[in-house]
């Protein structure tokens, strides 16, 4: 089966599956497309529905069809995670929690599947309110956009305070000490504490490039810093360059940092 294609076993580490459908939205931003998570068969939970799309949220509702209890999880908001999730929820006649879509996920909530508990973990950054899950009894992290399967960017521009809150939220995700991290776009990532390593260190370097272009430019316009920092892009990247460091500055002016 390929890649990411809908069933196909995400996990093969012994116990209930952890099955992985890909959400056909391919995109500059979604990369193959928004991967929507089983985890249990009897007692199971589907993460991130994913967008409104007939065939996937059919293929999910199939997938946990010969289940006894579901619950739909949603780590944020956004669309190509969350769209799907009320009409998942009808038919399978479950109940959806999570940002955005639902009823209200708690720090630290915990839902029952075959594989052991879910533990709702409040990661903001990304967005206001976003939340890993993760699966302790096999030491993996379901992160949504928190961590993505490939590069070592996301997107952090969507609310002030929201570069601070990713840093730390990226710590919560490292004390997890998860071996394997799934993550809501791209390939898991079969080394957790390499891929948080990386998507931190990528963060802290964009900051430090802002923090010398102002200091080079003598300038703090998003715009004029997103064009010196990244170069150029399309329009649509160029406006989440600029919320990124407009994200920065306001990271940068917290910290005591300077500006000339």
């Amino acid at each position: 089966m390929p890649s990411g294609g809908p069933g196909e076993r995400a996990t093969d580490d012994g116990g209930p599956a952890v099955r992985c459908f890909l959400a056909g939205n391919p995109g500059p931003l979604t990369f193959d497309g928004t991967r929507s998570y089983v985890v249990g068969e009897r007692l199971a939970a589907v993460i991130d529905p994913g967008p409104l799309l007939d065939r996937h949220l059919a293929a999910l509702a199939a997938a946990v069809e010969p289940a006894g209890e579901v619950v739909v999880l949603v780590t944020h908001g956004h669309g190509d995670h969350a769209a799907g999730a009320g009409d998942l929820a009808r038919r399978i006649g479950a109940e959806v929690w999570g940002p955005g879509a639902g009823r209200v996920v708690g720090d630290g909530q915990e839902f029952p599947t075959d594989c052991g508990p879910l533990v709702a973990v409040a990661t903001p950054g990304h967005s206001r309110r976003h939340f890993c899950y993760h699966l302790p009894g096999q030491c993996a992290v379901f992160t949504g956009d928190v961590v993505l399967g490939e590069g070592d960017t996301t997107w952090v521009g969507e609310y002030r305070g929201g570069v601070a809150d990713y840093l730390a939220s990226l710590d919560r995700l490292d004390a997890l000490a998860p071996r394997i991290l799934y993550p809501g776009h791209g390939e898991p990532l079969r080394d957790g504490a390499e891929g948080v390593a990386r998507f931190r260190r990528h963060r802290l370097t964009r900051i430090d490039q802002v923090r010398r272009a102002v200091a080079r430019t003598g300038s703090t316009d998003a715009r004029a810093l997103a064009r010196h920092v990244y170069g150029p892009l399309p329009p649509d990247l160029f406006g989440m360059a600029v919320s990124g460091v407009e994200g920065i500055l306001d990271y940068l002016s917290g910290s005591g940092y300077a500006y000339p």
